[in-house]
C-alpha cells in the first residue's frame, strides 16, 4: 500500500515524462526541422509508455486528470484519491514543459527570440477557426482513448501479462495521433495541454491560447473532461458488462 505522497509523485514523474518526450519530438521539429508528423506521434506514444512504466506499479499510471474523473465516475476509483492524483498530474506537465524549454533555451532564442509563433511545441490549437468542431475532436479522441485504456487493461489482467498493457497503449496514442489528430492535436489531458499552457503564458509566450483573449484552451480540457467519462460509460455497459466486477472502488 503507498501513501498519497507516494501516489503524487508517481502521477507527476509519469506526467512529466509524456511532456518531456511529446514536447521534446515537437521541438525537434519546429526548431530543428527534423522529422515529421509521424515521428510526433511516435514521440508522444513512447511518452506516455515511459510515464505508464514510471508509475503503474504505485499510482495504476492514471497520468490524466480525465482518467482520473472517468474512474471515479464509473466507481473504479475512490474520490478521496482525486485531489493528489490530479494535482500530481498538473504538476508534472508544468514540470515537464519546463524541462522542454530549458532544455531548447538556446535554440528559442534564435528562431523565435519574442517567443511569437512557438506556442504550439507544448499547446494543442485547433486546425480551424470554429470553436465546436476543435472540441468535439477533443471529445471524440479522448472517448476513444478512455475506451482504449479499459479495453487493453482488461484484456491484458485476464491473460495474466499485464505487463505488455502500456505498451499498447503507447501503440494507441500512435493510433489516434495518426487518424484523429489533426483537427485539435489529440490532447485528450488537461495535464498535458493545460498545464504547458500556463508555463508558456508565464514566460511570455504569446499566442498561447490562454491570456490572448482566445478560448482556446477549453476546447482540450471540457473536451476530454466530456469524452473520458463518455468512453469509460460506453465501454462499461457494452464490452465490459459481462466482466465488469461488482461494487469495485479502485482500478
Amino acid at each position: 500500500m503507498y501513501s498519497r505522497y507516494q501516489e503524487f509523485i508517481a502521477e507527476l514523474l509519469g506526467t512529466m515524462f509524456i511532456l518531456l518526450f511529446g514536447a521534446g519530438v515537437n521541438a525537434m521539429t519546429v526548431l530543428f526541422n527534423l522529422g515529421g508528423y509521424p515521428s510526433i506521434t511516435i514521440g508522444w506514444g513512447i511518452g506516455v509508455f515511459l510515464g505508464i512504466i514510471v508509475s503503474m506499479r504505485v499510482s495504476g499510471a492514471h497520468l490524466n486528470p480525465a482518467v482520473t474523473v472517468s474512474l471515479w465516475l464509473i466507481h473504479r476509483f475512490p474520490k478521496e484519491k482525486i485531489a493528489h492524483y490530479i494535482a500530481g498530474q498538473m504538476l508534472g506537465g508544468f514540470i515537464g514543459a519546463a524541462l522542454v524549454y530549458t532544455f531548447f533555451a538556446a535554440k528559442f532564442a534564435l528562431i523565435d527570440p519574442e517567443h511569437l509563433h512557438t506556442a504550439g511545441i507544448f499547446t494543442t490549437f485547433p486546425a480551424v477557426p470554429q470553436y465546436w468542431p476543435g472540441f468535439w475532436a477533443e471529445v471524440i479522441a479522448t472517448a476513444v482513448l478512455m475506451f482504449g485504456i479499459l479495453a487493453i487493461v482488461e484484456q491484458y489482467a485476464s491473460e495474466k501479462v499485464g505487463w505488455f498493457a502500456p505498451f499498447v497503449i503507447g501503440v494507441l496514442i500512435v493510433g489516434i495521433g495518426m487518424s484523429l489528430g489533426g483537427m485539435h492535436g489529440y490532447a485528450m489531458n488537461p495535464a498535458r495541454d493545460l498545464s504547458p499552457r500556463i508555463f508558456v503564458a508565464l514566460m511570455g509566450f504569446k499566442n498561447n491560447g490562454l491570456t490572448d483573449g482566445s478560448w482556446v484552451w477549453t476546447q482540450a480540457v471540457f473536451g476530454s473532461l466530456v469524452g473520458g467519462p463518455l468512453g469509460a460509460f460506453i465501454y462499461k455497459y457494452t464490452i465490459g458488462a459481462a466482466t465488469w466486477p461488482k461494487n469495485t472502488s479502485s482500478p
